[in-house]
């Protein structure tokens, strides 16, 4: 194997290095505009390290890898026209010659063509998507470069053609099963939570449809009171009074219940603590009273926070539900907060017969969900196990400055 393959290699290496930090990033953030932007960055990136490490085959010809980041992004993310005016802005900096204009006309056209096939290809199932790719690079780069040595009568070597031909393909190959394996595990990640929620949805029914009782059977009973003709005004007005109470606590219980259940949306708003935690408390409080679990609350006014309110919801749901169910033989469960300034401390303490709650994110899918909202919301987490059986999960948020709000 001669220099050019090892230098196409060596380019090769660091597209990949980069590809897996930005796909770090697509898992540390649950954001499709940060998904977006990330991936522009990758491929603008991509094709300046194609541009830095190229092979001038003569005055005129250069040859290198920027078919993979043009290829990858065209047929997944549908941006072949920016990418083709990139490839050839940057050829434009190695001179106006036969070269760049060869490059124009390929780049152009493949920018078209890639527009019209991406909503096709992205129909396909995966392992057709990859074997697309990496065939129509294959085909690509073997076309562009026997119009090359044709057209300007260069010695053909071996070296030469598994350089531009077999290396870029590899690279394609490889880049394409990742983004494909990735969709695969996140596909299966969200129908876990999906799961997750279904079986939380059904317990929490269980639970309300006891709570839910006392309500009604109460205001079964004051209607059957009204039905007296012999009682008088004022007690008739006591006893509607008491009615309308009831079956508004029975609202409540139930619009929470669906407030729960219904799809989230996502939306950024400034988040009030107090007002947010109190209201999954008195969603769970069913679920509490159902496992003989007394939940206590100290929620000091704080500052505000910035997030998405149904995720924040469903990750303390999710984080209050789990130690409740830590306790099988009843407890109690402390939630306080604190404004320590800067940031605003979340501090959930359970006490009583319970599960190794150190192993929360190996044991429970709900509980990996909900850590992983607390960090997209620029969150930390700290658990502590104290004498006995206590522990104490300490959530910290960046508060946000007033004028934000």
């Amino acid at each position: 194997m001669e220099f050019i393959t090892m230098h196409f290699l060596f380019n090769l290496s660091l597209l990949i290095i980069l590809f897996f930090l930005c796909f770090s990033i697509f898992k540390r953030f649950d954001s499709i505009r940060l998904h977006r932007r990330t991936a522009q960055f990758y491929f603008v990136a991509s094709i300046i390290l194609c541009f830095l490490f190229p092979y001038h085959l003569n005055e005129d010809i250069v040859l290198d890898l920027r078919i993979v980041p043009f290829l990858i992004g065209s047929l997944y993310m549908r941006q072949s026209p920016l990418l083709a005016l990139l490839l050839i802005a940057f050829r434009a900096f190695y001179g106006i010659n036969f070269g760049f204009f060869l490059g124009f006309i390929i780049y152009s056209s493949l920018g078209i063509i890639f527009w019209f096939v991406s909503p096709w290809f992205l129909k396909l199932p995966a392992k057709y998507r990859i074997l697309f790719s990496t065939g129509s690079t294959l085909l690509i780069n073997a076309g562009i470069l026997g119009a090359v040595l044709f057209l300007t009568s260069s010695g053909h070597t071996l070296d030469l053609a598994v350089a531009h031909i077999i290396v870029p393909s590899l690279g394609v190959a490889m880049i394409s099963y990742i983004i494909e394996m990735a969709e695969k595990n996140i596909l299966m990640q969200q129908q876990l939570v999906k799961a997750e929620k279904l079986d939380a949805i059904e317990q929490m029914g269980a639970a309300i449809s006891h709570e839910i009782r006392n309500p009604l059977t109460t205001a079964i009973g004051f209607v059957e009171l009204l039905d007296k003709d012999t009682l008088d005004h004022k007690k008739r007005n006591q006893y509607l009074s008491i009615l309308k109470n009831e079956l508004d606590a029975a609202e409540r219980i139930i619009q929470d219940y669906l407030t729960y259940s219904k799809p989230n949306t996502s939306t950024i708003e400034a988040l009030n603590i107090q007002e947010e935690l109190t209201h999954v408390i008195n969603l769970l409080q069913p679920l509490a009273n159902y496992h003989s679990v007394k939940i206590s609350m100290n929620l000091a006014p704080t500052k505000l926070i910035e997030g998405d309110y149904s995720k924040f919801h469903q990750c303390f749901i999710n984080i209050i539900k789990y130690f409740i169910e830590c306790m099988p033989n009843g407890g109690g469960l402390l939630i306080e907060t604190v404004d320590i300034g800067t940031n605003v401390i979340i501090s959930i303490q359970n006490t009583g017969n319970r599960k190794n709650i150190e192993q929360l994110q190996s044991t429970s899918h709900a509980m990996t969900f909900a850590f992983k909202i607390v960090r997209a919301m620029k969150g930390t987490i700290d658990v502590k196990n104290k004498t006995g059986n206590e522990t104490v999960i300490q959530f910290s948020f960046k508060s946000i400055k007033p004028h934000l709000k």
